[in-house]
């Protein structure tokens, strides 16, 4: 909990506190401590935005104009994090200012944050693109967040697992400090076949098998293979949401 600087589109530096974060979309909110005298850019349509759709990036103006760009695509993205957005948000050109960026539409409406630079294959180039969560994953849980710190709905089960896709296979490549997998003794390098006796092949496998097991504190049935042992193990999951501090609105 922290207090953070934000940088307002017209350059000014603003001292912020943590006000909530959802692990579920990766919103998070973060309250002024001192009057920011803005207009607030009101909340578009992110469904209405489909690929090949214009629109603009905007960031403090002190460290990048706006910029326009076009919707790439619109597909499931996959983070190593044990985060999975169904329905992200690729846009190109990339801002060179993209983290927490604004993505406004053609009616100044704001339908996207900024997330990642990512890498993209376009007529057989690859260039940098921006990933962008669409702002319809926090119109319903806006109110609780910006009241309660968190929504209401079930916990996920949280492992503290850091995973990358490659060839069909989930590998470790890291844990975090004191979190269920290093309780478990799991291992960057370690290759995740199943989750409950179910084969898992991508990420987005691994995720929805692990969310599907119960709620945040079950018991996660996992079978790892390192070199040419085979592991049997069952990681006692965790609510990420518990490891973070609350402030209280003021």
């Amino acid at each position: 909990a922290t207090d953070v600087w934000l940088t307002t589109a017209d350059g000014r530096e603003l001292a912020g506190h943590p006000l909530a974060y959802d692990q579920v979309s990766g919103f998070g909110l973060v309250m002024p401590l001192e009057r920011a005298d803005l207009a607030p850019i009101p909340l578009g349509s992110s469904a209405a935005l489909k690929a090949g759709d214009h629109a603009y990036v905007v960031s403090s103006t002190e460290f990048a104009a706006a910029l326009k760009v076009r919707v790439f695509a619109r597909r499931e993205f996959a983070g190593a994090w044990e985060y999975l957005l169904e329905d992200a948000i690729f846009a190109i050109p990339a801002h060179p200012h993209w983290s927490g960026a604004a993505l406004v539409d053609s009616h100044g409406a704001l339908v996207g944050l900024g997330s990642l630079l990512v890498r993209e294959l376009t007529a057989g180039e690859e260039v940098n693109a921006n990933m962008f969560v669409p702002v319809d994953l926090l119109k319903p849980i806006l109110e609780e967040l910006s009241t309660r710190g968190r929504a209401s709905r079930q916990s996920r089960p949280w492992l503290g697992v850091y995973a990358v896709e490659m060839t069909g296979r989930v590998y470790v490549t890291g844990v975090a400090d004191g979190g269920p997998a290093q309780l478990a003794d799991i291992r960057e390098g370690d290759l995740i076949s199943h989750v409950a006796d179910h084969d898992v092949a991508t990420l987005p496998d691994f995720y929805r098998r692990l969310w599907a097991v119960g709620p945040a504190g079950t018991g996660v049935p996992l079978t790892a293979i390192r070199g040419s042992t085979r592991l049997h193990l069952n990681v006692r999951s965790i609510d990420r949401g518990d490891l973070l501090k609350r402030p209280q609105a003021h």
